[in-house]
């Protein structure tokens, strides 16, 4: 009887250990996105990035990990700073901006370093979306500009998941969006 509990736990903890490690996407690791570190200051997605900035793209067959040339600005998934730089976005310090994980979707999420946020840059968009603690989601209408282009963003789809568009019926957090997209509006380039 003891053979049969023993056998019978090892096997709970083998399974438990394979489905622990399981990957969405086929594999039991995490896929190495392509990516492109800038040896330049250069212009990408309509954005001056510096050097050292890393430009992660769709998984692409044959193609993965560091790559020794820019690839196309259409497979552009995340545009990331090197550690300690930001850029100025609508005011804000950015770190990285990230394409929606839904390609369907028409825009990108900005991550802000609020502690880089000089007081004297302080605006109500600003103080807004550092009330929501994570990044802010923009729907754009042209996706080769993600700068701070106010002619191209539609919309704040998001900050963080305390406000959403998704939620339609609630008006709380569709007034904070709308407040939200009216302030950095405001904001002068």
């Amino acid at each position: 009887m003891k053979a049969m509990i023993f056998l019978s736990a090892a096997m709970t903890v083998s399974l438990a250990g394979c489905v622990g490690n399981m990957n969405p996407t086929g594999g039991n690791s995490r896929p190495n996105y392509p990516y492109y570190v800038t040896q330049q200051p250069m212009l990408v997605k309509k954005i001056h990035v510096p050097v050292g900035t890393t430009l992660v793209y769709k998984e692409q067959y044959f193609k993965q990990g560091k790559q020794s040339q820019i690839m196309s600005e259409n497979k552009l998934t995340d545009i990331r700073l090197p550690i300690g730089q930001s850029i100025d976005w609508g005011g804000v310090p950015v770190t990285m901006i990230s394409q929606f994980f839904n390609s369907a979707m028409r825009g990108y999420s900005v991550h802000a370093n609020f502690k880089k946020l000089d007081a004297a840059k302080r605006t109500r968009f600003s103080q807004l979306w550092q009330r929501c603690d994570d990044d802010l989601g923009i729907s754009i209408k042209d996706r080769k500009d993600w700068s701070f282009n106010k002619a191209n963003i539609a919309d704040v789809e998001s900050c963080s998941t305390n406000y959403q568009r998704y939620f339609k019926n609630d008006q709380e957090q569709q007034q904070f969006l709308d407040l939200m997209y009216r302030e950095l509006m405001k904001i002068n380039d």
